[in-house]
C-alpha cells in the first residue's frame, strides 16, 4: 500500500477515508471506504446479530459488511481501520455468523477460529471485546484464551473439550 491522502485511493486500490480491506489472494484490492455503501439485505447476516445492531440503534459498518463478505466465502483480508472503528468485530463476524447458524457450535469437531496473539494483553482484551457482544446476542459460541500462563488444567481442557473461538 503506497502513501495516500485519506480521500484517494491508490494505484494498488489503497486506503479510503482511512478504511482498508485488501483481499490476500492475488485477486485485486478491494476497498471499503464510508462512501462505498454495501447493503445489509445482500448479506446472510444471522437474525441474532442483526437484531443486536438493531437494539442499539446500530447499523454494522461498511468495513464489517466487507469482512463478512470476504470470510463468507473464505477469503483472506486485511483491514486497516481508526481506534474505536470495530475492528474486534468486523474480523470475527464471519465466523460469529457462521457458528450462530448451528444449532450447537461448541459441539462441532474441534475449534473453529484460532486468532494468534502476539501480547498476552491484547489477547485478553480481544476476548473480552469479543465476549460480550457474544452474551449480548445469545449466541452458544465458546470463547477462551490460552497463553504461556495458562495452568495445565486449563490446557488439558481445552484440548479434550475445545472452545469454538480459541484467542
Amino acid at each position: 500500500v503506497r502513501q495516500h491522502d485519506g480521500n484517494r485511493n491508490t494505484q494498488n486500490g489503497g486506503v479510503a477515508d482511512g478504511l482498508l480491506v485488501e483481499t490476500l489472494h492475488r485477486t485485486p484490492l478491494r476497498v471499503c471506504s464510508l462512501g462505498v455503501k454495501l447493503h445489509l439485505n445482500m448479506i446472510d447476516l444471522h437474525h441474532k446479530i442483526g437484531s443486536w445492531f438493531e437494539r442499539r440503534g446500530w447499523q454494522p459498518r461498511d468495513h464489517q459488511l466487507a469482512m463478512l463478505q470476504h470470510g463468507g466465502v473464505g477469503e483472506s483480508a486485511l483491514l486497516i481501520a481508526p481506534t474505536g472503528g470495530g475492528k474486534t468485530l468486523a474480523g470475527f463476524l464471519a465466523t460469529l455468523n457462521e457458528l450462530a447458524e448451528l444449532a450447537v457450535p461448541h459441539e462441532s469437531e474441534g475449534i473453529h477460529t484460532l486468532y494468534i496473539s502476539p501480547l498476552k494483553a491484547l489477547a485478553v482484551d480481544i476476548a473480552r471485546n469479543l465476549e460480550k457482544p457474544v452474551m449480548e446476542m445469545e449466541l452458544p459460541i465458546t470463547i477462551e484464551t490460552r497463553t504461556g500462563d495458562t495452568p495445565v488444567s486449563k490446557r488439558k481442557r481445552i484440548r479434550t473439550n475445545p472452545p469454538d473461538i480459541l484467542i
